[in-house]
């Protein structure tokens, strides 16, 4: 039986939505993790249990488009300076680790306080 668009779209949502919770397995020290489309929609996220998010609801939405106007932006270089591996962004709290693969960027939330961050980058990668 064919799928219908609709469902192609249902199940590919639920399998970002099973890379999420695996990424939010990988350490407790992940706060958040998300797919955002590139227009800066979010297709699915997760915040781990007991974690107060930092951002409110509007902070969000201008921060996910913001992420996904780089990463537009930054496809025209791509024959340039070779294919983007991730993009690290540090504030006093948290460290942003933004990924991109088939059209979509994993947005993934990580406290600052943790010291084996290259190994949780390279878990994530793993698991996308």
């Amino acid at each position: 039986m064919v799928k219908t668009p609709a469902e192609k779209w249902k199940n590919q949502i639920i399998q970002y939505r099973k890379k999420c919770q695996k990424i939010i397995d990988i350490s407790k020290s992940v706060r958040y993790a998300g797919v955002v489309n590139n227009y800066g929609r979010t297709l699915t996220g997760i915040v781990r249990s007991n974690v107060k998010p930092l951002l409110k609801s509007e902070q969000v939405k201008n921060e996910f488009f913001i992420i996904s106007t780089l990463m537009t932006l930054r496809k025209d270089s791509l024959n340039a300076v070779g294919k983007l591996d991730y993009v690290i962004l540090q504030h006093q709290k948290v460290t942003i680790v933004v990924f991109q693969k088939d059209n979509v960027t994993y947005y993934v939330s990580i406290d600052r306080k943790e010291k084996g961050i290259d190994k949780i980058i390279s878990s994530i990668k793993k698991t996308i």
